[in-house]
């Protein structure tokens, strides 16, 4: 003996009772794996594996170091090995051997069990090849998915011991089976990596992707609801019928809709699922961020009724193309929409026999037609110059609502130039700025490209040296080696600045990526910031009607009262009434509101320093609700008679239809601007915003506007103290505009021409 000494070394403990497991050796049976290491390699390059680094690396490095194969193990129960010996392994007494196969052998071998040769998930495959090589020659199999691990949270295993894991049942009643499944599909697992499992994903995934997507669903059905009833057009789908519409965002959602189709089964069909559901979540951010935030105002009818169809028709279209693909991986969320979209599609466009089940239908075949990359690239250059101006915005703490005077987009590229210019609109408007400039010529506003030392990079690589070359980055032009070193890629930032001596220095903030360059005037105007504070308005009210469970065709009323009263921010609510009436498509009326009114929310919010108090009340509309009001035709002393003008005023005033064309009817015939309305007295006019004759008025009990009749029983002049009999009116029959005492002195003093 040479030398005795004690080695300290580690042992692996058991998972399941956390004891030291002690190595120890014990005779086994072998299979023989070295001699056809080759054939082995061979085979396998025959599979085809997804993903495929899983293949050549991981299953290949470890075939190539493969070694003969220990397949017993010594335990009670498994299944025995068919093997009969004698004790000195020469013909005699034969008995059977006491060893179990391997479990992961003998699962692995189930496919060659009927051969009858004495035969670990990664270890099943590895047997299966290796029998089969053994056995036949070839490879067992011609393609192979491998998926990864899921761990619990601090990276275990999960263990029902441990407990830590959270309870599936609580995951899926919490968020949604469809949330569990596209959390773990859209995860590391698919990649064959390990995923550790947070809660927090799955919670996620329903508030950036079902969230939004139900959305852009629920948008497109409440604005088809909106077209029947307020245009009475009846929104039915048919592919084969369809026009191709004009918009160039309707041209980019059809096209990236059927580029994403095309990825689909390509990627599909190789089985990659670890990129298909990347590009789905992509989509569903590219329809709700960019083609619905857009295309909003189409899609409400804003740009009138064709226009609004053809924005409906490509919605639609998406989404039900949408749906057909996501269903495999999403089943319920697609179901519960495709239940809905299924009607307002025309039957005679559909080509599967039963289509009551989203399930039922094949995938969207490809229309290579709608695709045009040009207006994908177009569209992707205008997303970059968006995006870039909003990280402007942030930085200097700008919110979208303030509009901005110009911004302006610096290319190299005169065709991207072009792209961007014709997308200038929805530019203008998601950047809330007044005018887009183009250019090439960075010079001209004073832009210089300055480089910033990467500390952290290439302060490890020249250490000591370091400091010495800081200063003449900063001072570089082109040159790329300072103080005899050479400077790469990676070793430097580079950042715009801007000339102090060029005159528009301080009102330009500069943003870019690698292709393009945008500059933003972040001057403050008053006009502009008080054009913002409406938009800070318009978004209590729309947040408000939200809040009230509204719906864009409910008819509403807006009430407002600002304290203190004529404050700033009544000053610019004021101002700008016409502007926000246009984007809620709701009057905007001062306090009070009428006690007759149906509240339905209401709300006090601080705003620019001061209170903000905002009431929603329903509104009818006379041309959709029959109602009954009176009009005076002149007043007691034979004056002030009312003309076909006055008549038309005073009746959008009683019906509350300040913005629609009244027509007048008595009986069939309608009123002209020559018609004695005075022989009239007496009987009830048909109004219409149609101007065709109506049909017959079906009987309505709505109330009459309330009324009081008034006796001058003394004034002056003295032709007045004949104690003439006037009627006023009171209010409308929306209960709107009721009279108060000084205003019924002030009505009564003009109904009597004192």
């Amino acid at each position: 003996m040479v030398n005795a000494s004690s080695f300290k070394h580690s042992y692996p403990f058991c998972w399941r009772s956390d004891t030291p497991l002690i190595y120890k050796a014990v005779p086994s049976w072998f299979v023989r794996v070295e001699h056809m290491v080759d054939k082995l390699l061979e085979n396998n390059g025959k599979c085809y594996w997804v993903p495929e680094f899983v293949g050549e690396r991981r299953f290949g490095n470890w075939l190539r170091d493969a070694r003969d194969w220990a397949i017993s193990r010594n335990r009670y129960w498994g299944t025995p090995i068919p093997l009969w010996v004698s004790d000195d392994f020469e013909e005699g007494q034969l008995r059977r051997i006491a060893e179990v196969f391997d479990c992961w052998f003998e699962s692995g071998s189930m496919p060659y069990a009927q051969a009858h040769y004495p035969f670990e998930n990664k270890k099943e495959f590895y047997t299966l090849l290796v029998l089969s090589t053994a056995l036949f020659g070839k490879p067992p199999f011609k393609n192979v998915i491998v998926n990864g691990l899921v761990l619990a949270s601090d990276g275990q295993k999960m263990s029902k011991r441990k407990k830590n894991y959270p309870d599936p049942g609580i995951i899926v009643k919490s968020y949604g089976a469809d949330a569990l499944r596209l959390y773990l599909i859209n995860s590391p697992v698919v990649r064959a990596e390990n995923l550790r499992f947070k809660e927090e994903g799955v919670r996620d995934v329903l508030k950036d992707v079902f969230l939004p997507w139900y959305n852009a669903y629920r948008f497109l059905v409440q604005n088809v609801q909106r077209l029947h009833k307020e245009e009475d057009v009846a929104f039915l789908y048919n592919e084969n019928t369809v026009k191709q519409s004009g918009n160039i965002m309707d041209k980019w959602i059809q096209s990236f809709t059927q580029s994403l189709i095309q990825f689909f089964k390509a990627e599909m069909e190789a089985y990659r699922l670890y990129t298909v559901v990347p590009r789905l979540v992509k989509f569903v951010d590219m329809l709700t961020n960019w083609y619905v935030r857009t295309n909003r105002r189409r899609l409400k009818g804003e740009s009138g009724t064709e226009d609004c169809v053809w924005a409906l028709e490509t919605l639609f279209s998406v989404l039900f193309s949408m749906c057909r693909l996501m269903a495999p991986l999403t089943p319920f969320i697609t179901e519960m929409m495709y239940q809905n979209l299924r009607h307002l599609v025309d039957p005679a466009s559909v080509e599967e026999k039963d289509a009551s089940s989203i399930h039922y239908l094949m995938l969207p075949q490809v229309r290579e037609g709608l695709i045009d990359k040009r207006i994908e690239s177009a569209v992707c250059q205008m997303q970059s110059v968006i995006e870039l101006g909003r990280v402007i915005r942030d930085r200097k703490t700008l919110p979208v609502k303030y509009p901005l005077k110009e911004v302006v987009v610096i290319h190299q590229d005169a065709e991207a130039l072009k792209d961007i210019q014709s997308l200038q609109k929805y530019i203008l408007e998601e950047l809330n700025v007044r005018q887009l400039t183009m250019s090439t010529d960075k010079d001209k506003y004073g832009i210089r490209l300055r480089a910033e030392p990467d500390h952290m990079v290439l302060g490890k690589r020249l250490k000591g040296a370091f400091k010495a070359i800081t200063a003449s980055i900063k001072e570089l032009a082109s040159s790329i080696t300072v103080d005899g070193h050479e400077l790469h890629e990676e070793d430097l930032r580079l950042m715009y600045t801007f000339d102090q001596s060029s005159g528009s220095a301080v009102q330009y903030e500069a943003h870019s990526d690698s292709q393009v360059l945008v500059l933003l005037d972040v001057s403050p105007d008053q006009s502009m910031m008080d054009e913002g504070v409406a938009r800070e308005v318009i978004n209590r009210i729309q947040k408000l009607r939200k809040k009230g469970h509204l719906v864009p065709s409910d008819e509403i009323r807006v009430y407002y009262q600002c304290q203190p009263a004529g404050d700033y921010l009544e000053s610019v609510i004021q101002a700008h009434t016409e502007f926000i009436l246009a984007t809620t498509k709701a009057p905007l009326m001062p306090y009070p509101v009428p006690k007759t009114a149906s509240v339905i929310v209401e709300e006090k919010t601080q705003l620019k320093g001061s209170d903000l108090e905002l009431t929603i009340v329903k509104c009818s509309s006379a041309p959709r609700v029959p109602l009954k009001g009176m009009v005076l035709l002149e007043n007691p002393r034979g004056d002030d008679k009312m003309d076909m003008d006055k008549l038309r005023r005073v009746s959008s005033s009683v019906f509350g239809t300040n913005h629609t064309q009244l027509s007048f009817f008595s009986g069939k015939n309608e009123l002209t601007n020559t018609s004695d309305l005075h022989s009239l007295s007496g009987k009830t006019l048909s109004v219409t915003s149609s101007g065709s004759a109506p049909g017959p008025v079906p009987p309505t009990d709505a109330i009459l506007c309330p009324y009081v009749n008034l006796q001058l029983c003394s004034g002056r002049p003295s032709e007045c103290l004949s104690g003439e009999v006037g009627t006023l009116l009171l209010a409308n029959p929306l209960g709107l505009n009721e009279l108060d005492s000084s205003r019924l002195l002030l009505e009564a003093t003009r109904l009597f021409g004192l």
